[in-house]
């Protein structure tokens, strides 16, 4: 079955109800399949994935993902879409190394055409880091790879991520995004991904003013930009840059924000995924549980 008709499967959004998922794996005999059962089991309506390990390049051949069944109980259980998130070896800001910078283009062309034949229409890539050779050298780095994977023809977007600031990374403010956006020669197939974490710890305060900085964002970018939201709480104090994640209520952030921005009436269709860490089970020594299905609750209804 071609993207195409995966992508006409796929229920119209019901503009009510905020898309609200969580990362979920794609391992085992399941694959895709179970990556939808998991999003299910946290009453989820939309979700994340990698297609393989984001710490390297082996990934499975698409005809073991069981892609169609998994597209078939989304469609029994109403769920519209669900986003691809480009692993962390991608670095096409890297002008240092010549060997970095061409694995990134050509994985980022590959796991393109990967996220179109799953059936997604959101590619999540984290710009890049400049590694010391400074940002605007980065950012053209960013612009060249982009313009050179997007010259495909795809319905893919690639939703560039707002990123904390963390030792040399590009994207920290909505400018350096705006900047890649001006150099690339394909605009059209850009979006953003606005991680709350992120944008916390470079130092926008969502807490007391998240209208003031989406309104910040809409006039450097424009909110129609906004393909998804990372929701997530902050272990840091603002303008920390350091990416570290907490869960929902129990950071620096607080639940109020996160709830507004998740019901927040401008992006009433745009989906919320949840990247918060799993925590130690009382009854069990060295293991871990998921947060997801209790955070999707209060965030659906704020109790």
């Amino acid at each position: 079955m071609t993207h195409t008709s995966l992508f006409e499967q796929a229920p119209k959004p019901d503009s009510n109800r905020p898309l609200l998922g969580s990362h979920v794996s794609m391992s085992g005999k399941e694959m895709m399949l179970g990556s939808v059962k998991e999003a299910l089991s946290y009453d989820a309506n939309t979700f994340m994935l990698y297609t393989g390990a984001p710490q390297n390049t082996r990934r499975k051949a698409l005809d073991e993902l069981r892609i169609q069944e998994a597209w078939d109980l989304m469609r029994q259980n109403n769920m519209q879409q669900f986003i691809v998130h480009a692993p962390y070896i991608i670095n096409l800001a890297n002008t240092l190394k010549a060997e970095t910078y061409q694995l990134a283009v050509d994985f980022l062309a590959q796991e393109l055409e990967r996220t179109q034949k799953m059936g997604s229409k959101i590619l999540i890539l984290h710009p890049g880091s400049h590694v010391g050779a400074g940002t605007e050298a980065g950012i053209q780095s960013i612009a060249d790879g982009l313009n050179e994977v997007l010259s495909i023809d795809s319905p893919v977007f690639v939703a560039l991520e707002t990123m904390a600031g963390k030792g040399s990374e590009i994207g920290k403010t909505f400018e350096e995004l705006a900047a890649i956006y001006e150099k690339c020669k394909y605009p059209e197939r850009l979006r953003v991904c606005f991680d709350t974490c992120h944008v916390h710890d470079s130092g926008y305060d969502i807490i007391h003013d998240l209208d003031g900085v989406l309104d910040k964002f809409d006039r450097i970018l424009g909110k129609s930009q906004i393909a998804v939201f990372h929701i997530n709480d902050s272990k840091n104090e603002r303008g920390a840059a350091k990416d570290r994640h907490a869960d929902i209520g129990d950071g620096c952030i607080g639940f109020d924000p996160l709830y507004r921005l998740v019901h927040h009436p401008d992006y009433p269709g745009i989906p919320k995924i949840l990247e918060t860490p799993w925590y130690p089970d009382p009854q069990t020594p060295g293991k871990t549980l998921p947060p997801y299905k209790k955070e999707i609750a209060w965030l659906k209804t704020g109790n």
